[in-house]
C-alpha cells in the first residue's frame, strides 16, 4: 500500500531565526490526515530542524546532495554527512537544479545510486517544460527522465524511491495545470513503471504532484487516484497553509 506524502521544499529561504519560528509554528499545527509529512530546510538549518522536530512525526529532508562520499568538491554535501545529522531523505532532480545548475539525467543517476547505497530515501523530481507541452512531447520527456536516471535500478530499490512530477510549464508561467492533467500524467508515470517493473512495483510507489499545490486546490488534486501527495514550494513556508494541504487528504 503506497503512502500519502506531503513534502515542503523550503528552497533558499529562511535564516536560522526564521527557521526556528516556522518550526515552532509547525509543531503547533494539528494533523487530521494520514499523510506522512516532510520539510526540507536549507543545509545550514538541517540539524537544527532535526533536533526541533525529532519528537514529532514530521521528517526532515535535504534539498540536494553530491554523488561522491567525500573529496575535493568544494561546497558540496555527501549522503553520509546528511545521515550524520539525522537526515534520511533527499530531494534529487528538482527542476531548478536541472535548469540553473545543469544537472543531467546521467548525473542524477549517480546521485540516486549514492543515496540508495547509504540507505536513504529519494524524492526524485522530473517534468516537462512549456515547449515540450506545447509540442505534445510531455510523455516522451517524462519517460526519458525517469528511465535515464532510475531504470538501471533493481525492482527492490523502488521501496526507497518517491517520485515527484513537476509540470515546469505551469510554474510561474501564467499557464495552469488542471487536476485532470495531473492525473493523466501520474497515470502515465505509473503505467511506465508497470511496463518495466510490474504492477506490484508501480502500485507501491508514491507519486507526488509538484505543480503549485495550495490550500484552495489541494483536496481536488489529491482526490485523483494516482496522485499520492504533493511536493510543496511557497505554501510550505506558512505553517497553517502547509497543514491545510496536509489535511486535504
Amino acid at each position: 500500500m503506497r503512502k500519502n506524502i506531503v513534502a515542503g521544499n523550503w528552497k533558499m529561504n529562511n535564516d536560522l531565526s526564521q527557521t526556528e519560528a516556522l518550526l515552532a509554528d509547525l509543531k503547533n499545527q494539528t494533523k487530521t490526515s494520514n499523510a506522512d509529512v516532510m520539510v526540507a530546510p536549507t543545509f545550514t538549518n538541517l540539524y537544527h530542524a532535526y533536533e526541533a522536530l525529532r519528537t514529532t512525526d514530521i521528517e526532515v529532508a535535504a534539498q540536494n546532495m553530491h554523488f561522491a562520499e567525500n573529496g575535493a568538491y568544494t561546497g558540496e554535501i555527501s549522503a553520509s554527512m546528511l545521515k550524520s545529522v539525522g537526515v534520511e531523505t533527499v530531494i534529487l532532480g528538482h527542476s531548478e537544479r536541472r535548469e540553473y545548475f545543469n544537472e543531467t539525467d546521467e548525473l542524477l543517476a549517480k546521485k540516486v545510486d549514492a543515496a540508495l547505497a547509504n540507505d536513504m530515501t529519494v524524492i526524485f523530481c522530473f517534468g516537462e517544460e512549456l515547449a515540450d507541452r506545447k509540442a505534445g512531447n510531455e510523455e516522451t520527456v517524462v519517460e526519458s527522465q525517469i528511465k535515464n536516471a532510475l531504470f538501471h535500478l533493481e525492482a527492490s530499490a523502488f521501496k526507497n524511491i518517491i517520485l515527484a512530477y513537476e509540470p515546469v510549464w505551469a510554474i510561474g508561467t501564467g499557464e495552469t495545470a488542471t487536476p485532470e492533467q495531473a492525473q493523466d500524467m501520474h497515470a502515465f508515470i505509473r503505467k511506465t513503471l508497470a511496463d518495466n517493473y510490474g504492477a506490484d512495483v508501480a502500485d507501491s510507489v508514491s507519486i507526488l504532484y509538484g505543480g503549485s499545490v495550495k490550500p484552495a486546490n489541494a483536496q481536488e488534486i489529491f482526490s485523483k487516484p494516482d496522485v499520492d501527495g504533493g511536493l510543496i514550494g511557497g505554501a510550505s513556508l506558512k505553517a497553517e497553509d502547509f497543514f491545510a494541504i496536509v489535511n486535504a487528504f
